[in-house]
């Protein structure tokens, strides 16, 4: 025989304070999906294109079937050692990068700097420098990266003293940028504030200890 159960049910201002942590832990797990991720990606794929950075790609497999390209990023984070974000790229001289890296994010000195001292290996090297960067091993931070350092120089000179140790570091540093912005970003979707603004603006209701409703 079928039985009503009354059940009082509570917004998010209204439980107590051990509720209210039991419902953010309810929200973290729910909120971060898998794809929290992707709005740092678009943007270090739109600064990548600016400092001559051509990110490869791999096929991923849909659910639908099929296949679509991603971008070769990789990370692991946030709080283990060895944690850290590495793409897989070729890089090229991109003339302009200095002015339009400016335009694009004029408060950020690391990326200034990164893009200043590519700017100043390639003029070095009369822009002829090019490198490959790709992963090695089975973690993801920025020395899983293997980045070699070429100059294409139609009379076979070697690129100038220190060339390469520059670029390599800058290439390496561009990798500790992405990591610090994904950390951030996890770190806003997580905080107490951005939790409690998602509960209440989607109207979720909790009994009173603090788990979900409906």
């Amino acid at each position: 025989m079928p039985e009503t159960i009354c059940t009082t049910v509570y917004q998010f201002p209204e439980l107590s304070d051990a509720a209210k942590e039991k419902a953010r832990i309810w929200y973290r797990e729910a909120a971060v999906t898998d794809d929290w991720w992707d709005a740092v990606y678009d943007d270090f794929e739109r600064i990548c294109d600016i400092l001559g950075v051509d990110l490869k790609t791999r096929p991923v497999r849909l659910m639908g079937g099929g296949t679509r390209a991603r971008p070769c990023l990789w990370f692991s984070g946030f709080s283990s050692q060895g944690d850290g974000a590495c793409y897989e790229a070729t890089v090229r001289h991109a003339k302009g990068s200095a002015r339009e890296i400016r335009t694009y994010a004029p408060q950020d000195q690391a990326l200034h700097s990164i893009t200043d001292r590519l700017q100043e290996a390639q003029r070095r090297n009369f822009y002829q420098l090019s490198a490959n960067v790709t992963h090695r091993g089975r973690y993801y931070h920025e020395y899983c990266m293997t980045i070699d350092v070429t100059r294409d120089s139609p009379t076979g000179q070697a690129p100038a003293e220190g060339s390469e140790e520059i670029v390599v570091e800058a290439l390496r540093d561009l990798a500790r940028w992405l990591y610090r912005q994904l950390e951030a970003e996890y770190d806003h979707l997580t905080s107490d504030e951005a939790v409690d603004e998602g509960i209440i603006i989607n109207e979720y209701t909790f009994t009173d200890g603090g788990r979900r409703f409906g």
